[in-house]
């Protein structure tokens, strides 16, 4: 291969890259929708119903969409390392690069954060809001009208 095709293939490919990278945030906005669409309705839901066990249902929903949105961003941010390196070839920092790696790269960086960086990356105001809120206050919610504070 010569450099010239080389050159042209890490730049398809950083272009392709960044593509991914940003259609990723328009499918976490996405679920932060959902989130908020039936979290929301099923507080709504548990005081129109008088039911306290729907605050749960909505605090545990909102939950799993935070977990959902939180693993979004870890598949996300694995393209981050092949961009990143792509860039510091064209920048001259990085002389010997192979094109075409994006699956390679991307599955090492995935497996290489584990449960820690989903967990801290949960802790992202970008990520929580509005999914944590909504867990929150569906919690403290139902612990209210246990403890007989409100009715509903």
């Amino acid at each position: 291969m010569t450099s010239e095709e080389k050159h042209e293939l890490l730049k398809s490919e950083y272009l392709h890259l960044q593509k991914v990278i940003e259609d990723f945030d328009g499918r976490a906005v996405t679920i932060k929708a959902w989130s908020i669409s039936f979290s929301l309705v099923a507080l709504v839901s548990a005081f129109a119903s008088h039911a306290a066990p729907i605050l749960l249902v909505a605090s545990f929903s909102a939950l799993l969409f935070w977990i959902i949105e939180s693993f979004w961003k870890t598949f996300q941010y694995a393209y981050y390392d092949r961009a990143g390196d792509i860039e510091e070839f064209f920048r001259g920092d990085k002389r010997d690069l192979i094109p075409l790696q994006i699956g390679v790269f991307w599955y090492k960086r995935w497996k290489s954060g584990g449960m820690r960086r989903l967990i801290r990356i949960m802790g992202w105001p970008h990520v929580a809001l509005p999914h944590a809120l909504i867990f929150f206050v569906g919690l403290i919610l139902f612990v209210i009208v246990q403890a007989k504070v409100i009715n509903i």
